[in-house]
């Protein structure tokens, strides 16, 4: 199998045109760790053609890395995205040449794009401002100079990024499909990949309410639990319109997946991306004996989605980083359908938050119960929208 790489990329230009620079970051999709990075002062350029100059940068440090992988390109560039993705024309002439040199580093097909937040591209966005910083006291960005660079010149303003959207939001304009002439309506899209998320059923710790991931023992469903999955396979069973059964690879996601399949009749296929959480040396035990074994440790993964679980767990960003890739491969694999993820707590909040573009600390701020349903449906343009949130009638 491919290794999947991120590269997440983004360029400034401090006047657009004016001092500009570009910077980017090539990450393991399940560490989060920075496998490379790269920035450059570019002189005099504007906005887009930094954007572009960053994504260069970043797919070619992604091949020298690993010329088979498959790259997931994040950027808060919508002109870069949209022109990359092949919805929008390009029409500006420094664009064409910088987007036919971008397509030259992988071949076609290895490089999927997505638009992120600017908050969500800030390690990309702190190697841009670096590159600029460094220009303007006559250097270029160096790794080991990066911090002295930034000490000897101001941030880019508020103002300066004000700038940059808006040239960036009038090319958009311009490169866009026309909008409707009047109304509300919304060009079709086609149908979206819905995504119908189903929690296992309860297992002999989940009343308990005790950490269970996927370094755990691998429970199966208690009585109550198997109850739970016959009940939501009889609901979808009446709803009709499951076309697919996605199952994490955990016992007790298994086995409620098979109680809807048997219904459905359809085949189970198992996805390794959507496994639970693994909460380390916390497996089996309660929140109260957490708090009391590893009070700092519990504090610190409170207050951090990059801090760990004690012994060798997983942190919220990099389970984050693993659902936000498996989710991609699925809509590639199932466009235009309906399918059932069985799957666990962490995973289903973490595509509703990625839905909602919520920030990390909105996974403590969801209930989610045993076998419950929520679903996401998933638009060509590349918007979502949040459906349904921890139903659980068909278990009253």
């Amino acid at each position: 199998m491919a290794r999947t790489l991120i590269v997440e990329a983004d360029g400034g230009s401090r006047g657009n045109p004016g001092p500009a620079g570009y910077g980017a970051v090539v990450l393991d999709p399940e560490t989060g760790e920075a496998l490379a990075e790269a920035a450059e002062f570019l002189g005099t350029a504007t906005n887009n053609v930094a954007e572009y100059k960053g994504l260069v940068a970043g797919l070619r440090a992604a091949h020298a890395l690993d010329p088979q992988a498959c790259v997931q390109v994040r950027m808060d560039s919508k002109l870069v995205v949209e022109q990359m993705s092949g919805r929008w024309q390009i029409k500006h002439p420094d664009m064409k040449p910088l987007a036919a040199e971008a397509r030259s580093v992988f071949p076609a097909g290895q490089v999927t794009y997505e638009w992120i937040p600017r908050a969500q591209n800030k390690h990309a966005d702190r190697l841009a401002n670096e590159a600029m910083d460094a220009g303007k006291i006559g250097k270029q960005w160096e790794p080991g100079n990066s911090r002295a660079a930034l000490a000897a010149a101001p941030a880019r303003s508020a103002a300066a990024r004000a700038a940059d959207e808006a040239a960036e939001s009038a090319e958009a304009a311009d490169a866009a499909p026309s909008a409707p002439a009047a109304g509300w309506g919304a060009p079709d899209l086609g149908p979206p990949a819905t995504f119908v998320l189903l929690r296992h059923g309860e297992t002999a710790l989940t009343p308990e309410k005790r950490f269970s991931g996927s370094g755990g023992t691998d429970p199966e469903l208690s009585a109550a639990g198997r109850r739970q999955a016959e009940a939501a396979a009889a609901a979808l069973a009446a709803r009709g319109s499951v076309q697919a059964v996605v199952s994490s690879p955990l016992r007790r996601c298994r086995e409620t997946a098979q109680a809807v399949a048997a219904r459905l009749g359809l085949e189970v296929r198992i996805e390794e991306g959507l496994r639970e959480t693994d909460f380390g040396a916390w497996e089996g035990l309660t929140f109260a004996e957490v708090r009391e074994r590893f009070p700092e440790d519990l504090d610190a993964w409170l207050g951090s989605a990059r801090v760990a679980p004690t012994g060798g767990g997983e942190s919220f960003a990099t389970v984050a980083r693993r659902v936000a890739v498996t989710r991609d491969k699925l809509l590639a694999r199932y466009a235009g359908k309906t399918v059932l993820l069985v799957t666990h707590v962490t995973p289903v909040k973490t595509l509703v938050r990625l839905a909602l573009g919520a920030p990390p600390e909105s996974l403590f701020r969801m209930e989610l119960s045993a076998a419950s349903l929520s679903a996401v449906a998933y638009f060509s343009d590349g918007n979502a929208s949040v459906r349904l949130l921890n139903d659980t009638s068909h278990l009253r």
